[in-house]
């Protein structure tokens, strides 16, 4: 083999990309002072944790893009973005992410119910007493002193 080919092959690219950081888009969902969280489920990594609605982005979606779909699949809820609030890369013991929370809301009000699909509103200041992924401490802390 020459010096400029490669040996890696279709299980080199895998293991290549699955160095690479997994983009995430996180819906952080406030309504009349409350952000709308969920609790992770009992298959998969984080589990049991406090979560925001999101997910991983698909290939050509952008971070944005998933929060609002991943929102509208896991609550049911539609939303709008308003703003990106936070961006930050994170390294866990099963992937590195990187993170893009989205200030979101309702794009209707009357859609807006007690609970959505097993996510529940919570106020800001219940936010830290929840055990949210590693993660998600510098959020959940501009999120309980109010600075949004």
């Amino acid at each position: 083999m020459l010096p400029w080919q490669s040996s890696r092959g279709p299980a080199g690219d895998q293991a290549m990309n699955a160095s690479l950081p997994k983009r995430i888009g996180i819906a952080v969902v406030e309504h009349a002072g409350r952000y709308l969280v969920g609790t992770r489920g009992p298959d998969g990594p984080l589990a049991g944790y406090a979560e925001f609605p999101g997910g991983k982005c698909l290939a050509d979606e952008t971070p944005e893009a998933c929060s609002i779909r991943e929102c509208q699949e896991e609550t049911q809820l539609a939303i709008v973005v308003d703003r990106l609030l936070l961006r930050r890369e994170h390294t866990y013991p099963h992937a590195i992410v990187d993170l893009h929370f989205f200030l979101c809301h309702p794009l209707n009000e009357e859609s807006v119910c007690d609970e959505h699909c097993g996510f529940r509103w919570v106020s800001g200041n219940e936010l830290p007493r929840l055990t949210f992924p590693e993660a998600n401490a510098p959020l959940v802390e501009m999120l309980a002193m109010g600075q949004i």
